[in-house]
């Protein structure tokens, strides 16, 4: 699995708006539905399922971290957005620190494989400081780009 399988361009956020949690899940799947991956008529019900998910648990991994995702019957194959937040908010992280950097994904239900696999690949590029440091850096969509096919470049190799 490669981010390029998955991450949607027009869902890429170098600038996040958002000042809390809530806001970051709803302006990342609003960036999803603009870039056709979430039905507009169900950005309501896709937020409120990463909220539900959020609720097991905080998606917010640590060291400026997060991963929310969720299924839902709305989306008919595995789409994903990335978001830089530059001040950082409160994603109630393992580590108590603010997010700067969020993935987000959104799979139908039936291809639990896939959410798992997309999931995996992220968490593995996310080991990587540079990567992360970067990606922190990123000031346009282009130099997002560039680095997450450098990762799927280092990742087949």
């Amino acid at each position: 699995m490669k981010f390029s399988d998955f991450i949607l361009t027009d869902a890429i956020i170098t600038k996040l708006q958002a000042k809390s949690k809530d806001e970051v899940i709803l302006e990342m799947v609003a960036a999803l539905s603009k870039a056709n991956g979430v039905p507009e008529a169900d950005i309501v019900g896709v937020t409120d399922s990463i909220k539900r998910r959020e609720e097991l648990g905080s998606t917010g991994i640590g060291r400026g971290v997060a991963v929310p995702h969720t299924k839902h019957v709305s989306v008919d194959r595995l789409v994903g957005a990335v978001a830089i937040c530059r001040e950082g908010v409160d994603f109630d992280s393992l580590d108590c620190e603010p997010v700067n950097l969020i993935f987000m994904l959104v799979s139908p239900p039936d291809r639990p494989g896939e959410h798992l696999r997309a999931l995996e690949h992220i968490t593995h590029q996310l080991k990587d400081d540079g990567f992360v440091r970067f990606l922190k850096q990123a000031q346009t969509v282009e130099d997002v780009l560039e680095l997450l096919n450098e990762a799927d470049g280092a990742a087949s190799a």
